[in-house]
């Protein structure tokens, strides 16, 4: 494509983006179970708002934008009330998920090297925990060692406590875990850890805002947050169920030194003074900070425990009516509104197939073949005829075209 030599009138780029957009998923009208989380036209329009009047500024420097600072402040300390994080906690938002889970491990692997002078270090992950990690041993030069699962899809902390050694510098656990949508056993995991002088991250990217409403519906939540002895770090994603606007994340640290020693990078050997940030990125977008602020005031627990009731109630539905087709079962446990299904006797896939001819979007995911779900509050309302469709779907699949897997 050349570069045009001429601008494009204002009207003419939107109705081509809009005939663009055509082709994309319909997550809107509940089409799609993940990479978006709609929660109402009232926080759209919260969202909105708030994205609109933060559009330009740069979260770069805080000094420049104290509003900003202080919004970031009381985002990190919301959650850190919602999670227990207790006095002496820190953290720092991020762009998403994977940058905190990054931030979580850089900051394990500078402790490791500070408190006990590990060179060659290791960590010690669940075989369902998020890519994220694998990519931090990548990036970070760090051996990722991978903790066999369970009959349950939990991970094995008799096994985690073999891999664990002089160099682990950190032992992590799921909130859920993506794939099936269980709950690591972190009480035994963080333990474990602990007693070898180990930093312990939980990856609450899912669950952290939702999990402690579906506790305050009287749902039973496996222990997983700051209330467990030896949980160093955990990750929760406010674009997740928070129901911001892509992406806004947050890092805690139930010590806020190990956040000010460790997370944070300083740089001032060159002339343009000292360079300072909590993430990966410098010049960081302020919207999302905004919207992160804006929608957790917005809502409030109130607001949250709503959506959290709609949310359980929706997938007791669909979980329900799915173990009622013959052929299909939940797989596994799940502990809130992540969930896969497979069959015993039926090419899953093939059911995927015809789900994506009419018009559904489920993502796929192997060992074993499965179809993968997250539940939204608007779900509450095609659940009907997304299990009409998956009971026609299921009838006679056949064959599929091919076992793709398909990432959020």
């Amino acid at each position: 494509m050349p570069f045009p030599e001429k601008g494009i009138p204002r009207e003419v780029l939107l109705a081509k983006m809009r005939e663009r957009k055509r082709a994309d998923a319909d997550w809107r009208g509940g089409r799609t179970f993940s990479l978006v989380y709609p929660a109402g036209e009232d926080v759209d329009a919260m969202l909105r708002d708030a994205a609109e009047l933060y559009l330009f500024e740069n979260a770069l420097n805080p000094f420049r934008f104290p509003s900003l600072r202080q919004m970031e402040d009381d985002v990190i300390a919301l959650a850190g009330d919602l999670l227990h994080a207790g006095e002496g906690a820190g953290g720092a938002m991020t762009s998403g998920g994977t940058e905190s889970i990054l931030m979580a491990v850089k900051t394990a692997r500078e402790r490791g090297r500070a408190e006990r002078g590990v060179t060659r270090p290791d960590m010690v992950v669940p075989f369902s925990a998020h890519p994220a990690f694998a990519k931090a041993s990548h990036y970070l030069g760090i051996e990722l060692k991978q903790v066999p699962l369970r009959p349950d899809f939990r991970a094995d902390v008799s096994a985690a406590e073999k891999l664990i050694g002089d160099d682990t510098v950190l032992v992590v656990g799921s909130a859920p875990n993506y794939p099936f949508g269980v709950i690591d056993p972190i009480p035994e995991l963080a333990a474990l850890a602990a007693a070898r002088g180990v930093a312990f991250h939980t990856d609450a990217c899912l669950g952290g805002f939702l999990l402690p409403f579906l506790e305050g519906l009287g749902e039973p939540v496996p222990p997983f947050d700051f209330r467990v002895p030896g949980v160093s770090t955990l990750s929760a994603d406010v674009h997740k169920y928070g129901y911001c606007i892509k992406g806004a994340s947050v890092i805690l640290h139930r010590d806020k030194t190990h956040l000010n020693r460790h997370q944070l990078f300083l740089f001032d050997r060159w002339p343009g003074g000292t360079y300072g940030s909590f993430a990966m990125a410098g010049a960081r977008p302020s919207a999302p900070i905004a919207a992160a602020w804006a929608i957790l005031h917005h809502l409030g627990r109130e607001g949250y425990q709503r959506l959290a009731r709609a949310i359980r109630d929706t997938t007791r539905k669909l979980r329900d009516g799915i173990d009622a087709i013959p052929g299909l079962r939940v797989i596994g446990d799940p502990a809130m509104s992540v969930f896969a299904f497979g069959s015993d006797t039926l090419d899953v896939f093939a059911v995927g197939d015809r789900m994506d001819q009419k018009g559904w979007h489920l993502d796929r995911q192997k060992g074993p073949d499965a179809l993968h779900l997250m539940v939204s509050p608007l779900h509450a309302q095609i659940a009907d005829v997304f299990l009409a469709d998956l009971r026609e779907a299921a009838r006679a699949p056949g064959k599929s075209k091919g076992a793709d897997i398909r990432y959020s």
